[in-house]
């Protein structure tokens, strides 16, 4: 999967605070609208809103049940994300490989002047 690969949309979606908190309430499972208003202490408007722009990012989908809809994940956007935090391992694996010898080097340093 290439980088280029991750939707915009996704990052902007979950940077806003109370659309994460509903992605992390809705992590145990599926939910109406009314419990996730209440739940996360929201209007319902605001809540049916920020569940609307995470419907549009992919992240969330919609069932309706009698009066209601009850929103669930959806994992595919995650998948990407995931997919896109993954692509930076690499560089984390060798910054960390690289901090690893410079330490062992400095603690070399250290016992070579203690032995003196």
């Amino acid at each position: 999967m290439s980088v280029a690969a991750l939707d915009l949309d996704v990052l902007v979606a979950l940077a806003e605070p109370n659309r994460l908190r509903i992605v992390e309430l809705l992590r145990s499972g599926p939910r109406p609208v009314g419990e996730i208003a209440e739940r996360l202490s929201l209007l319902q408007p605001q809540t049916s809103r920020h569940l609307r722009i995470l419907a549009e990012a992919g992240l969330v989908s919609a069932e309706k049940q009698a009066q209601s809809r009850v929103y669930h994940l959806l994992p595919t956007q995650f998948r990407s994300l995931e997919a896109w935090l993954d692509s930076f391992a690499d560089v984390w694996t060798d910054r960390v490989d690289r901090l690893d010898s410079y330490l062992s080097e400095l603690d070399a340093r250290t016992d070579d002047a203690d032995a003196r």
